[in-house]
């Protein structure tokens, strides 16, 4: 019985709890069952809740009318659960429980929501991998350092999960693993209870298995009236293509996804252009690496001192090289950031997103890392909500994801408009890694 509900849309999930078709514990229980089951081989879990909310009581079915009612949330393991450590996929943090819940934690119980457990993290959300699987291929890279929780969703072992990006750490993992993400603006939530890198960079994020999910969840979170069916996209909406090729030569699949976005537009009532702006771009990908290595130096600087010898050598290397960051250099950064945001205000005026590559294409093998965030960089240091949207293929089975940015307020037309793009890229054939088509370059747009 408790499976014809789990597998549906969290709206559908929520509207059964609330008209007593099902309990939050029994769905939750579910859920628990799940996770459990594919836990040996996913490797997503550092530690689940042992909160009686995940175990049904007999006979209960009262209805629940909060707007995420039963709906399970894992949450990463730099995220504070109450009753649970946080050990940052670190083993020198210490393992006593946290207090109390970070803020958005706090915000999500108040809202319905049961917590399952932490998900795997990569070390202090850096580089340095942990040990989950990526749900496609298990030979691959779930990405990093959100990798717990995105591949717990990917899996379909859960429909919600917290991440956080400071470069690349939700939007990779999310596309590697075949979710939909949602980074939310730099500033927009409180970051209370998350152990982060840098004040400037660091965001929080969502986890879902389809972006109309995320659509509910965000508008639960933020009060917005959600609504079932995808909204046409206004007509004077342009969508910016990036080609991401500026900072990463991109494997041919997500080359031959990027071609069909012209097309796709079209289909969605949206214009396109192909975004001129790689002097900024590649500036803003160079300041980041500026801004995260000096801030992370001094957010780390007593784990530095007293563990350095302990910690990854990714790890190491970053808190040095970020400790050598002049001051001036520093400063001279975050200034450039905010004439490019200024810049980018005037390109998308009211109606403009930016569309691109989330990744540079498959999940690489897990031996050769967690792949690269640069194609985040730019958008994170100017601090953008971010929605990747899932449904295109490789030949090989292996998702491929494309991200929308836009500026800060946008979040409602990016998710509209990610929910009708899912819906396009799913009919979409697979993409080879035998590329045969003329370049990005010479397309014309």
């Amino acid at each position: 019985m408790t499976s014809i509900y789990r597998n549906r849309g969290i709206s559908e999930q929520v509207e059964a709890v609330h008209n007593g078709a099902i309990s939050a514990a029994e769905l939750a229980a579910a859920v628990r069952t799940d996770i459990t089951r594919y836990e040996r081989k996913l490797k997503a879990w550092v530690a689940l809740s042992q909160e009686n909310t995940a175990i049904p009581v007999p006979g209960e079915t009262a209805p629940d009318p909060r707007p995420l009612a039963g709906i399970s949330i894992g949450v990463k393991d730099i995220i504070d659960v109450a009753g649970l450590p946080t050990r940052s996929g670190s083993p020198i943090t210490a393992d006593a429980p946290a207090r109390s819940d970070a803020a958005f934690v706090a915000r999500l119980r108040e809202l319905g929501a049961v917590i399952q457990g932490k998900t795997v993290t990569t070390e202090f959300g850096y580089f340095s991998p942990g040990p989950t699987a990526n749900p496609w291929d298990h030979s691959h890279t779930p990405g990093g350092s959100s990798s717990g929780s995105a591949a717990a969703v990917g899996a379909n072992t859960i429909a919600v999960a917290l991440g956080t990006q400071t470069a690349g750490s939700l939007t990779r993992p999310a596309s590697f693993c075949g979710a939909a993400g949602m980074v939310l603006a730099v500033g927009s939530v409180p970051m209370t209870g998350v152990h982060g890198l840098s004040k400037t960079l660091d965001a929080l994020g969502l986890l879902t298995r389809t972006v109309a999910d995320l659509d509910y969840v965000h508008a639960a979170i933020t009060g917005r009236e959600y609504d079932s069916t995808p909204q046409p996209v206004p007509g004077e909406t342009t969508l910016h293509v990036w080609q991401g090729s500026d900072l990463l030569p991109l494997a041919p699949q997500m080359q031959d996804l990027l071609r069909e976005v012209p097309r796709l537009s079209d289909e969605v009532g949206a214009g396109n252009e192909l975004l001129d702006w790689n002097d900024h771009v590649t500036t803003l990908a160079s300041d980041h690496r500026t801004v995260m290595g000096h801030e992370a130096a001094r957010t780390m600087a007593t784990v530095r001192a007293e563990h350095g010898t302990e910690l990854s050598p990714q790890l190491q290397e970053l808190l040095r090289s970020g400790s050598e960051v002049p001051e001036q250099d520093y400063r001279e950064a975050l200034i450039r950031r905010e004439i490019s945001y200024r810049a980018l205000e005037r390109k998308l005026g009211a109606d403009g997103i930016i569309i691109g590559p989330a990744a540079q294409g498959p999940a690489p093998d897990r031996s050769t890392g967690t792949g690269s965030p640069d194609l985040s960089r730019p958008w994170q240091l100017l601090g953008l909500p971010v929605v990747v949207v899932p449904g295109a293929r490789a030949t090989t089975g292996m998702p491929l994801g494309l991200q929308l940015i836009g500026l800060p307020g946008s979040e409602p037309r990016l998710l509209a408009l990610g929910r009708r793009l899912e819906q396009l890229l799913r009919r979409l054939p697979s993409f080879s890694e035998h590329n045969t088509q003329p370049t990005l370059k010479d397309l014309t747009w």
